[in-house]
């Protein structure tokens, strides 16, 4: 099934298309706007009116004109001088996630973008052909969309059958491929915008989501394997708090727990529990909130276009502004940033009450104690993970570095926030998994002292057997990534 891109697009599609090789076309009505878009950018440049990029130059030389004669030339130099990212290159689903990006970008007809142009880039995701781009060294837009769109032209490289990088030229052939000729603006319509910082905080956010969901499950596992009570999650004092997330992550906890005779002993012996297993609904919650309004933001970063200059066919008139600012996505990517790592910070605190013997679980959920050290390791791993992410979780957004010769004074930096919300994500993963083999050992090991909630039957029946348990040392590593890939597949069970 074909997604059409035409203005809206969303989190989950883009996912779809960029993770899973979602095939794309381009509406009947996308094609009408980028053709009327381009008219009028090929309308500027015969009457010979001053525009930013078009009959002029970049940045600080936007004083420079530019003869008709040399506005190809114009287009092709930007491309070649401002691929300057450099290290290791983006994955290919985060490539695919930019071209996506790119596409909606001039989509909107106000790039003044031709129809060929973008034509190539849908023929590149749905033919699997991925662009060798770098992943460092962006203030926001430019240099990695930069690295992408020389393939367009037959330069630059791309993704080879080895991973290895080859030239686009050799694939192009290969493939029976016509590299583009650029027009006016065509060049900087392609890297102009907040395509990499959005593309990037999309995929970072869909896995942040996918773990806040886990983490309402495997919290409540916690709580009941240490004998918790669920007097805290009480619907009446949920909604004393006017916080609808709250209430949902309470709701999801009660669902966890329902029909747990564990949770139904401790109610008559359980007062209260330590803050990281009653206060689940509080930061959850919070945690929700402010993934949510990310989501809300990106999406509409996704259906916008925020390309300089803008065409405004129906009036004949193009304006100079800057819609490329990635201040939105910066600010809201630091913010989730912030929340996945207090996520982190709970779980690893309900997993070091799940390792310390508490709950009437032996130590390091190792029976065998002295001779195996069990799961302390793994405590290790998870503070080293916390650490990491407290270190990166300094908003990015609040630095500006001046570029371009003082025309462009400040910048966003909106692409190293989203950049940086990638490893983050991965990051959490990691620190809910280990909790959640934590999870698993101590009910193995608890045996059936009394009946769990079935919620934990349905999610070993997800596992199918992939995770056992332990009853000496082994290499726990594995178990590790396995429950974070089942966690980012969103294969926990639904509540």
């Amino acid at each position: 099934m074909l997604i059409y891109l035409d203005r809206e697009l969303d989190l989950d599609q883009l996912v779809d298309i960029a993770r899973r090789g979602q095939a794309v076309a381009l509406s009947d009505q996308y094609r009408a706007r980028v053709q009327a878009g381009r008219a009028a950018v090929l309308k500027v440049v015969k009457q010979r009116r001053p525009v930013y990029g078009v009959t002029t130059g970049f940045g600080v030389l936007c004083d420079r004109a530019i003869p008709p004669a040399d506005a190809a030339q114009l287009q092709q130099n930007i491309l070649r001088s401002h691929a300057t990212a450099v290290g290791a290159p983006l994955t290919a689903e985060q490539t695919r996630a930019v071209m996506v990006l790119m596409l909606q970008n001039c989509g909107t007809g106000h790039s003044g973008i031709g129809l060929e142009v973008l034509e190539q880039l849908v023929r590149y995701l749905n033919e699997g052909l991925v662009p060798w781009a770098p992943a460092q060294g962006s203030v926001g837009y430019l240099s990695v969309e930069a690295h992408i769109a020389l393939t367009l032209i037959g330069e630059g490289q791309f993704w080879g059958a080895d991973g290895r990088p080859t030239a686009a030229a050799t694939q192009l052939q290969a493939r029976g491929i016509e590299p583009v000729v650029l027009g006016p603006k065509e060049g900087l319509s392609l890297i102009s915008g907040t395509t990499s910082p959005c593309a990037l905080g999309c995929l970072a956010l869909h896995d942040m989501l996918l773990c806040l969901q886990a983490a309402d499950c495997i919290g409540t596992l916690s709580l009941e394997v240490l004998g918790g009570t669920d007097r805290a999650f009480d619907r009446r004092l949920m909604e004393l708090r006017r916080h609808p997330t709250q209430w949902e992550s309470a709701r999801r906890v009660r669902a966890v727990l329902q029909g747990s005779a564990r949770v139904e002993a401790a109610r008559r012996t359980t007062l209260q529990d330590a803050m990281s297993l009653r206060c689940i609904p509080q930061l959850h919650g919070a945690v929700a909130e402010t993934l949510l309004h990310a989501r809300t933001v990106l999406e509409r970063e996704l259906c916008s276009c925020c390309d300089n200059p803008a065409v405004f066919w129906e009036e004949d008139t193009v304006i100079s502004g800057c819609n490329p600012d990635s201040s939105f996505v910066g600010l809201c990517m630091d913010s989730a940033c912030t929340a996945a790592v207090m996520l982190a910070k709970m779980s690893e605190r309900r997993t070091d009450r799940l390792l310390s013997g508490k709950g009437g679980l032996p130590p390091f959920l190792t029976a065998a104690a002295g001779l195996c050290s069990g799961f302390m390791g793994l405590q290790y791993t998870q503070a080293g993970l916390l650490g990491d992410m407290r270190q990166q979780c300094h908003p990015a957004s609040v630095d500006s570095v001046p570029t371009c010769g003082g025309q462009e004074d400040y910048v966003a930096m909106g692409y190293n926030s989203a950049k940086r919300s990638l490893d983050i994500a991965q990051k959490l993963a990691w620190v809910l998994a280990t909790e959640l083999l934590c999870v698993l050992q101590a009910n193995y090991l608890k045996g059936d002292d009394l009946p769990s909630a079935p919620y934990l039957t349905k999610l070993r029946e997800a596992l199918n057997g992939a995770v056992p348990g332990f009853d000496g040392d082994e290499l726990f590593a594995p178990y590790v990534q396995l429950l974070a890939d089942f966690i980012l597949a969103g294969k926990m069970p639904a509540v």
